[in-house]
């Protein structure tokens, strides 16, 4: 286990951990322990976007052209 020290938490946020704590029947570090827990476990699952837009367009698929031009060497200007 690692310690983590968080400063300049607002002081609302910190009243919500306690509130949210309390009604759980936890203490604010165990309370803080599960919500990291919750959200890291989420953003694991949560689709990307492209994802998102292909899902949004029902699984539709592309087909590009092949390419038959490659990249150029640039010469700038000294």
């Amino acid at each position: 286990m690692s310690i983590i020290t968080v400063r300049g938490l607002e002081p609302s946020v910190k009243a919500a951990l306690q509130r949210m704590a309390a009604e759980h029947g936890r203490s604010m570090e165990a309370e803080i322990r599960a919500v990291l827990t919750s959200v890291t476990q989420q953003s694991a699952t949560k689709p990307g976007l492209a994802e998102l837009i292909r899902d949004h367009l029902g699984g539709l698929t592309l087909e590009l052209p092949e390419r038959n031009e490659y990249q150029r060497e640039v010469t700038l200007p000294s």
